[in-house]
């Protein structure tokens, strides 16, 4: 098959497996996506719920249905006109596997030792444990200690956890090991299954998860395309403000949090910002910006996780381990693309000399040596940075700073309030047309819906200031915490008392401030299920139902932008209704379907949803982008563009709906290309200079086709 017009994110899990996606296939086709995107396939550990903790590259996951039961959903959703992408996982699996298995019992001279990246130096492996006063004991060939089972003897030693493994892991996960891709070898060996799909025409789709933590990913992906020919690619790639996917990379783009928070910026009004932070530091006591807080976040997850990657840096690049905790606490990216043994691209360099200007003198010769010394140094410093920044910002930060949380997602800058129109038509002229565009994954920390009517609260701070103080004058927990539950209690109601507890559990863990993953307190804990409990009872859903007008028009808006704009758009499972989910788990829970409308605002997203993909599918995947202009008082509160050639099609969305609410549209007006358009909401036909307050009549969007083709 040709490229996707469109794809629809699956989960799956043992309950909800290929059998399962085969029965869907008649509902995706009808919903007009080309392609069903897959998460991991192949065998993790039987329990998992997710599949990125790989346990041999050489199975289809047989909780899933196995290589037969794949062949047959294939069938299946081939027979509907879908192909499939498939989620591969290039950096890393879990650490119970056989072969890392014959590393610790047989040393650098197993036939495996080239598969892991491991720090060989005192001559075995250090195994992080957690201990207590449990000691391990011998059971025939193996170390027993609690769960883990280690081959006895081996070449290895138990180490406490603080002082971290003796290998490349994924961020500060110790039981998922970093892979050696680079070795053409291993590479093959982990794909072997991955190619055969590719081979038998079963999948026509690639997305390569945290590209980031490999060695060299530009010469991964040179080698996937080599072996995998041009089917389509994207990764998993997170851009920060300006930053671009470096154009030497060989595929068709990132997964789309780049699109995700420009589209959600579109609908943030810049002016909620400062009686927003207010709000907030007068709530929390936190200082009013946030890059001071991102620091310190940093910092204290480099401390707290990452001493055994500072010392290998440390060691490869000659200098001190504090320049190194420095320089990296000062990166603002997850990377900086210096390829070894190559001139540094003037952009990294830039990047890198600008965090060390950041930094005491010391560091100045370590920027140096990351950006041209050995091979070793050069390589060790882009695979730390990433984990810092997810765990220092993604997992830290953007739990401590949140005066408006639709902005803490992925990728995002939760100080920067609002996308003018002009800066999202530039974006857009900009985007590789294959590029994966979203507005939910399986990470992001809230769903889209939820973020539709966060982003309304920057419209009313006021008012949202005075229910946040009636709210907390009967219930108060944590000032860390309150003002975070409040957003969240109100953007994702109804939710039940459980999953909200849940959620702020996760957050209040991974906050750090007074809990954490690896300091609980069950007097705290205690505390905040009775706040959540206490918090649900509140007539919180009373100021949720007067915004639902105005978080409906956000919510359609993005969905149609994202949908229309250039790129191949993704729906998250469940989001073709609406979707009101925090972060995982919560947003993993299972679906049913077929998606039925419960609500108005439900059915309009259907048919948004429906009919947008649908016009994809006849749309050319590469079609031009033109940008269209408003004229009239109104202009600000609309965003329009043409996709195709003539054009074919036009989208129109509402932004800023509650100021547009107190002043209407008046005379603002909005001037078709040349023909005659057909709505395919409302079935309306229209053409040159049409009255806005016509054309949004009944929707808060519209969607034109040309009718006279």
């Amino acid at each position: 098959m040709s490229r996707p017009s469109s794809t629809y994110r699956v989960q799956l899990t043992p309950d909800f497996g290929f059998a399962q996606v085969a029965e869907i296939a008649g509902y995706l086709r009808d919903l007009g996506v080309s392609h069903v995107y897959l998460s991991p396939i192949l065998q993790s550990t039987p329990e998992s719920r997710h599949g990125y903790d790989v346990i041999d590259h050489s199975r289809i996951r047989a909780e899933f249905g196995g290589a037969t039961g794949f062949r047959e959903m294939a069938q299946q959703l081939a027979a509907h006109d879908l192909g499939i992408v498939v989620d591969i996982v290039p950096n890393h699996m879990n650490t119970v596997n056989a072969q890392f298995w014959s590393v610790l019992k047989d040393g650098p001279a197993s036939p495996y030792a080239n598969w892991f990246d491991i720090d060989w130096s005192e001559g075995k492996v250090a195994l992080p444990v957690l201990w207590d006063d449990t000691d391990p004991y011998v059971d025939g060939d193996v170390l027993r200690y609690h769960d883990h089972a280690y081959p006895y003897p081996g070449h290895y030693r138990l180490a406490d956890w603080r002082e971290g493994p003796g290998y490349r892991r994924f961020f500060d996960v110790s039981s998922l090991i970093g892979l050696r891709v680079e070795d053409p070898s291993v590479l093959f060996a982990t794909h072997e299954v991955i190619f055969w799909l590719l081979d038998e025409g079963l999948v026509d789709g690639l997305r390569v998860d945290h590209p980031d933590g490999l060695a060299d990913p530009r010469g991964y992906l040179e080698r996937l395309r080599a072996r995998a020919g041009e089917t389509w690619t994207v990764v998993e790639k997170i851009l920060i403000g300006p930053e671009r996917l470096p154009g030497d990379w060989a595929c068709d783009g990132t997964t789309g949090y780049d699109v995700l928070n420009r589209v959600n910026g579109l609908f943030v009004d810049p002016a909620g910002k400062s009686p927003l932070v207010q709000l907030f530091t007068d709530m929390t006591g936190q200082p009013p910006e946030y890059r001071p807080v991102m620091a310190q976040a940093k910092r204290e997850v480099i401390d707290l996780f990452f001493g055994a990657e500072v010392g290998r840096l440390a060691d490869a690049a000659c200098k001190d381990p504090a320049a190194v905790r420095e320089l990296l606490a000062a990166m603002p990216v997850y990377r900086a693309y210096v390829v070894p043994g190559e001139p540094p691209p003037p952009e990294s360099v830039e990047i890198v000399e600008l965090a060390a200007e950041a930094c005491s003198p010391a560091v100045l010769p370590l920027a140096r040596e990351v950006l041209y010394g050995s091979a070793e140094a050069i390589v060790r410093f882009q695979q730390a940075c990433g984990p810092v920044m997810a765990k220092g910002v993604e997992d830290t930060a953007l739990y401590r700073w949140y005066p408006l949380a639709c902005l803490n997602e992925v990728g995002g800058e939760p100080d920067v309030f609002g996308v003018p129109v002009e800066e999202f038509h530039d974006f857009c002229a900009e985007l590789r047309p294959y590029t994966m565009t979203t507005l939910s994954t399986h990470d992001t920390k809230r769903s889209e819906d939820v973020r539709a009517r966060l982003s309304v609260l920057s419209e009313l701070p006021e008012e949202w200031a005075a229910a946040v103080s009636s709210w907390s004058s009967s219930v108060r927990f944590d000032p860390a915490l309150d003002y975070l539950a409040w957003q969240n209690l109100m953007a994702a109601w109804p939710i039940s008392a459980e999953r909200f507890t849940d959620y702020l559990l996760k957050a209040a863990r991974e906050a750090k401030t007074t809990i954490s993953w690896i300091n609980p307190d069950p007097s705290y804990e205690r505390g905040l299920r009775e706040f959540a409990e206490a918090a649900v009872r509140l007539p919180v859903g009373e100021f949720t139902s007067r915004i639902e007008p105005f978080a409906m028009s956000n919510s359609l808006g993005a969905k149609l932008v994202q949908l229309m704009m250039p790129g191949v758009p993704d729906v998250y499972q469940g989001n073709e209704t609406t979707d009101f989910s925090l972060v995982d788990p919560d947003n993993r829970r299972p679906v049913t379907y077929p998606r039925k409308p419960e609500s108005s605002w439900d059915a309009a997203k259907l048919l948004v949803t429906t009919q947008a993909l649908r016009l994809r599918r006849r749309l050319r995947g590469a079609a031009p982008y033109r940008p269209l202009w408003a004229e009239g008082p109104a202009a600000e509160h609309v965003i329009a563009f043409a996709r195709g050639d003539r054009p074919q099609a036009v989208a129109v969305a509402t932004r800023l709906p509650v100021r547009l609410a107190r002043s209407g549209w008046g005379s603002t007006s909005l001037t078709l290309p040349a023909g005659t358009w057909r709505d395919l909401l409302t079935g309306g036909l229209h053409t040159g200079r049409i009255p806005l307050a016509h054309l949004l009549s009944q929707y808060p969007v519209s969607l034109l086709e040309r009718h006279d083709l």
